[in-house]
């Protein structure tokens, strides 16, 4: 059995920001430790859904202890895909996330769901879920543990960095906030094309 975590969190902003955050949140001086991010699809759907997938790349480092098991030719680089669907009618944002690579030392799923607080539409509802287990023999229950303490300390450099992306757009205002909420302004980056999984095809499933 792996180990699960889940979070309710109050966000004193309203959800348009909130989204416009989301697609603004890197680069900040939260998360040194996500490096390049790229959109692989996107998509608005006739019932006016906007469909993302994004390409992260993470930095990996292990533990003392996982330092001396494993070799050290193994890739320090985490490929993270993060799906999500934009819901402007109901005022939500879902998402769901897993790494690619590395899977048979550890695996995080994890699921968000931003919406509108309907008795206060000024603050933005967050639940999020994570799923992380392991498939290494004799020891999956260390690796598993190891992997909750971080995400938990992870999850908080997110929410801070978020915090970090809506300070910027309240205090700047940009214009996009006033238009078209489902459009994202976050920056293109290129990965490195010998090493980073591509595509542009349509994924078979979303959130």
């Amino acid at each position: 059995m792996g180990r699960y975590f889940h979070s309710d969190i109050h966000i004193k902003s309203p959800w348009h920001q909130v989204l416009a955050a989301f697609w603004q949140r890197y680069p900040n001086p939260y998360s040194t430790h996500v490096l390049t991010e790229d959109v692989l699809y996107r998509e608005v759907t006739p019932c006016n859904h906007l469909l993302s997938r994004r390409l992260l790349t993470k930095t990996n480092r292990l533990p003392g202890w996982a330092e001396r098991i494993f070799p050290n030719h193994m890739a320090r680089a985490v490929y993270v895909l993060e799906d999500s669907i934009v819901d402007p009618h109901m005022h939500t944002l879902t998402t769901k996330s897993w790494n690619l690579n590395h899977n048979t030392l550890m695996t995080v799923v994890e699921l968000c769901l931003f919406e509108e607080d309907h008795s206060r539409p000024s603050w933005t509802k967050l639940r999020r879920e994570a799923w992380i287990s392991s498939a290494v023999y004799g020891l999956a229950r260390p690796i598993q543990e190891f992997g909750l303490a971080r995400f938990k300390t992870n999850q908080i450099k997110a929410m801070k960095g978020l915090e970090y992306a809506l300070s910027k757009i309240q205090t700047e205002a940009p214009p996009h906030l006033h238009g078209d909420q489902s459009e994202s302004s976050e920056k293109h980056k290129s990965l490195p094309p010998q090493t980073t999984p591509t595509s542009t095809q349509k994924p078979k499933q979303f959130v």
